[in-house]
């Protein structure tokens, strides 16, 4: 908070000598926290598509020394003690776990569960529209996004694409076109005079981003048409212009691509802002921030002694599609997070093979589920309950909910208090109002199938939804410090509390 404080007003206010003494307190984030806050900035605006977060995400695995393995091979004989692995699912899904030194058959896992999907617009399987000497682009609604804000945006694309390589075979490419070819423009308020009483628009006929002008395209269609070698098989489905772009960004002729998944992205980088540069604006903080701390911290948990003398597995599993429901294959709603626990209790070289092995493992085991949270809003306090009013930089939040909205129980809450009093990491509650509904997250489904404890937590942001959010420089450094703490000291502090 700044405070102003005046001087005493001199006679004669008009001479620079005598203006009124102006002092400012200002509280600006820390060193650390700033360097933990430009560190996320560098992966959210290296992820403008769940692909492109969980490729970040492996390549960062990589660089901390963790080796990359495949589901569909046997993990029997490759698993170690102390070792560090990772392997995706849908390259939209990345599980990384690192194996304690004291680990044998039947211990517990520290998971940290988030998600690399956020709402957005995508591109539909056949968007090739014309309209008014227009070229636009048909898309789709993803998840349950504040549509109004893409509105007037400089628009890029990102995603994947499947190619077809020289030798027959298909490839899984990654696309970004990091420039504002795409935009959806407002209609002028003389041509809508009740706009200024409510943006109302129709998602399907006036959410529809332009792309180029048709009579700039169709200038140019003869000089295209020769200079064209290969043509994209699927033209007819996307606007030749658009192939155009992909191919030349992949580097590649036409009729190499094949079908693919884009999403539309803001272009305007993530920045730290602000009067005391305290806030982060970005788009994707639900749920990159998650997945970054998340992802951090189990690779910062592993660079000194600590792993050695842990007897459980940490794990980061980060899903996809958790803003449509999670039920997808590599979703929380899948076998995705079983199977990878089942598979540890019985692969790892422990030499205990017992049978009950993973079962004996979920009752030593907790589930930290991470996903934003929602922060007191200045403008809007009648909509938060008046007891559980998270601000931003003031540490994490634990979120909980009667009605198993979240999964958050006094045995989990007590469980992190001590993990987060271990580090200095601030903590705080949100309920929300009786009068008013409660999102959900991954939390109670996996708590569910798994019979696993589980915590709902994250940290406190404004405009969530929003294509341009905000969330506090500091609690990036309190997130991290929390699951690295949580990783470090769970096995510890789980030996202290009595389970029947």
């Amino acid at each position: 908070m700044r405070f102003l404080t005046y001087g005493r007003p001199s006679t004669c206010l008009l001479h620079t000598s005598h203006r009124p003494t102006v002092h400012f307190t200002t509280s600006t984030p820390s060193t650390l926290a700033t360097q933990s806050a430009s560190d996320f900035i560098d992966f959210v605006n290296s992820s403008p598509s769940p692909f492109h977060a969980v490729e970040t995400s492996r390549q960062r695995l990589l660089a901390a020394g963790f080796e990359e393995i495949r589901e569909r091979d046997t993990w029997s004989g490759k698993l170690r003690r102390e070792g560090k692995y990772f392997f995706t699912r849908n390259k939209s899904s990345i599980t990384a776990f690192a194996v304690g030194g004291k680990y044998v058959s039947g211990n517990g896992f520290s998971v940290v569960g988030a998600h690399t999907d956020s709402p957005c617009l995508k591109v539909k399987p056949h968007s090739k529209k014309e309209k008014g000497g227009y070229t636009q682009v048909g898309v789709q609604l993803y998840g349950g996004g504040l549509w109004h804000t893409w509105f007037d945006r400089d628009l890029g694309i990102a995603g994947r694409v499947l190619v077809r390589t020289a030798e027959g075979k298909l490839d899984h490419r990654l696309v970004r076109v990091d420039r504002p070819i795409l935009r959806i423009p407002t209609l002028a308020i003389h041509l809508d005079r009740g706009v200024s009483e409510g943006f109302k628009f129709n998602n399907e006929v006036q959410l529809t981003p332009i792309l180029a002008s048709a009579a700039t395209k169709m200038l140019n269609a003869d000089a295209e048409q020769k200079n064209a070698v290969h043509q994209a098989p699927n033209e007819d489905k996307h606007a030749p212009l658009l192939l155009k772009i992909l191919a030349d960004e992949l580097k590649l002729d036409g009729d190499q691509l094949g079908d693919f998944e884009l999403c539309l992205y803001d272009t305007q980088p993530s920045t730290i802002g602000g009067a005391q540069n305290e806030y982060i604006f970005s788009a994707r903080l639900d749920n990159l921030m998650m997945s970054y701390c998340s992802i951090t911290a189990l690779v910062n948990s592993t660079k000194g002694d600590s792993l050695q003398k842990d007897p459980n597995i940490r794990v980061v599993v980060l899903f996809d599609n958790e803003e449509v429901g999670s039920v997808s294959s590599y979703g929380a709603g899948s076998n995705l997070l079983e199977i990878t626990l089942r598979r540890l209790a019985a692969e790892v070289e422990t030499g205990d093979k017992a049978e009950s092995s993973f079962e004996r493992a979920m009752t030593r085991s907790l589930l930290i589920s991470a996903d934003m949270a929602h922060a007191l809003h200045p403008n809007y306090l009648e909509k938060h309950e008046e007891n559980h009013r998270p601000a931003m930089n003031k540490g994490v939040v634990i979120k909980q909910n009667a009605n198993q909205r979240y999964a958050t129980t006094a045995v989990s809450t007590a469980i992190v208090r001590e993990v987060a009093r271990k580090r200095n990491v601030p903590l705080q509650e949100f309920v929300v109002r009786n009068d008013s509904p409660c999102g959900s997250t991954i939390g109670p489904m996996l708590s569910a199938k798994l019979g696993l404890r589980t915590i709902d937590v994250g940290n406190p942001q404004l405009s969530m939804h929003s294509i341009r959010e905000t969330a506090g420089v500091e609690d990036v450094k309190h997130a991290v410090a929390l699951f690295e703490s949580f990783f470090e000291e769970f096995a510890v502090v789980d030996e202290q509390v009595f389970v029947d």
